[in-house]
């Protein structure tokens, strides 16, 4: 008889994989729980349902440039029936200012964020993620500490189902993430979509390290009520991802139309009943837009001869929009653990036209702009998970007063909204295990004139330093 030889590190391997595989299968066919016990169905859904979260204390001071128009300034310049700062134009039906453009503030700031996911089967899954915030802010889940010890609204920040019944197409229904491969010039990263939207994959197989990609999205933003017009926002994206041995890549191309958003001269008005109906459809809202967009007002002449005063003003959009983007991102690990991270978005506003503009709105324009730009690096761990673990970045934008809605993009730089060049700079480093402490500059100058009238006093800066300490779970 013949014994081969087999050497211990052989024998270990093999060892290991039998193992693996007695432990997968104990898992699937719940050895430890079996279906006489009677437990079986509690440790079935364990399995099934994920639950994580994160938290996030901030400390946020803001600091407003010395030649910032005072509040005075804004609310007088929008007498003339155009702003791009309705928030700082705010007034009382005396006449008094409301907003705040000269004040440094300071904020003992808290986001906490606890996420459901849930397998349904093996094609279908569902998630629910609960947040703080308001329900009047789209782009920030932050609280502000400070309340007279009041507790906090937890709201519900997203609930989807989603689909995939093959391995290359994935269709997501409800409140969702961000289906598009993009950057927070257009849209911040803590928007949620309402809507559809459905998205095809061309995976990678054997020698081939193209992955084409393409996603189309429906997503009402005011329902269907006659007399008021639904409005809407449909985007499709087509793109391309490239995976190397130490090198990512990514490249998209997207283009987005918002419907009936562009204001117009209210005519639903009676001199003698005032008001119809409808009146107020064309409104861009305080409680969906920032600041940046060319504003003017749509409220009826026979409204503003009637003497109008600033707390009824109803302001709409000038422009139509219509965004393409252009989004680039590069990921390069040949020095891992530290990894390099690159991107870059272009977009252009192509429904945006002056001639249109003054046909339909009476507003001359001389200044703003439909472009935007930016360029960010990050270099460091490509996440901050464990102690030791740090992360760099870098980064600037430039964003035309027209180029994107400013009611979805980020709220951070200039304290959110279009009309905006600045640069961003951060560091993050790992405390513990998930948790970590970050500090970031933020420097945001306007470009163009937010009072719409480049002979008034237009400058205006916001410089803000943010210490986050965060931590997940």
């Amino acid at each position: 008889m013949r014994v081969p030889y087999i050497p211990q590190p052989v024998r270990d391997a093999i060892r290991n994989e039998i193992k693996e595989e007695i432990l997968a299968q104990a898992r699937s066919e719940q050895w430890a729980a079996p279906a006489s016990s009677g437990v079986s169905g509690a440790a079935e859904w364990t399995d099934r349902i994920r639950i994580d979260g994160d938290l996030r204390v901030r400390e946020q001071r803001d600091h407003y440039g010395g030649q910032n128009p005072s509040p005075q300034d804004f609310l007088l310049a929008s007498l003339g029936g155009a702003t791009r700062a309705a928030d700082l134009s705010a007034g009382t039906a005396a006449g008094l200012p409301l907003a705040n453009t000269e004040d440094d503030r300071d904020r003992l700031r808290l986001r906490a964020r606890l996420a459901f996911t849930a397998k349904i089967s093996d094609s279908v899954s569902a998630g629910l993620r609960m947040a703080t915030g308001s329900s009047s802010d789209r782009v920030s889940t932050n609280q502000t500490l400070g309340q007279n010890a009041n507790r906090y609204a937890f709201l519900l920040d997203r609930a989807y189902i989603r689909l995939e019944p093959t391995h290359w197409l994935s269709v997501t229904a409800g409140r969702m993430a961000n289906p598009w491969f993009a950057t927070d010039l257009q849209w911040s990263e803590n928007l949620s979509f309402e809507g559809v939207s459905g998205t095809v994959r061309w995976p990678a197989m054997g020698a081939r390290r193209l992955e084409p990609f393409a996603t189309l999205g429906y997503f009402p933003i005011r329902e269907n009520a006659p007399p008021r017009q639904a409005r809407a926002l449909v985007g499709g994206q087509a793109g391309v991802q490239w995976d190397g041995e130490r090198t990512r890549l990514r490249l998209g191309l997207a283009q987005y139309q918002y419907s009936h958003l562009e204001g117009r001269v209210d005519g639903d008005y009676d001199a003698s009943l005032g008001a119809g109906r409808s009146y107020g459809q064309y409104e861009y809202e305080a409680g969906l837009r920032q600041r940046g967009n060319t504003l003017f007002l749509t409220n009826n002449p026979l409204e503003v001869a009637a003497g109008l005063t600033p707390d009824r003003f109803k302001w709409g959009l000038a422009s139509r929009f219509k965004p393409l983007a252009l989004t680039a991102a590069a990921q390069f690990s040949h020095f891992a653990p530290v990894v390099l991270q690159a991107s870059a978005e272009f977009v252009k506003n192509t429904a945006f036209d002056r001639k249109e503009i003054a046909a339909r709105t009476g507003l001359q324009l001389t200044d703003g702009s439909d472009r935007g730009l930016m360029l960010r690096l990050t270099l460091g761990a490509e996440e901050v998970r464990e102690r030791g673990q740090w992360q760099a970045q870098i980064g600037y934008r430039r964003v035309g007063s027209d180029a994107v809605l400013d009611a979805f993009t980020d709220s951070d730089l200039g304290l959110g909204g279009t009309n905006l060049s600045g640069v961003t700079a951060g560091f993050l480093y790992g405390l513990d295990r998930q948790v970590s402490l970050g500090v970031r500059l933020i420097s945001g100058r306007a470009l163009d004139s937010m009072t719409v009238q480049p002979s008034l006093k237009s400058k205006y800066s916001i410089d803000s330093l943010q210490v986050d300490l965060n931590a997940r779970f």
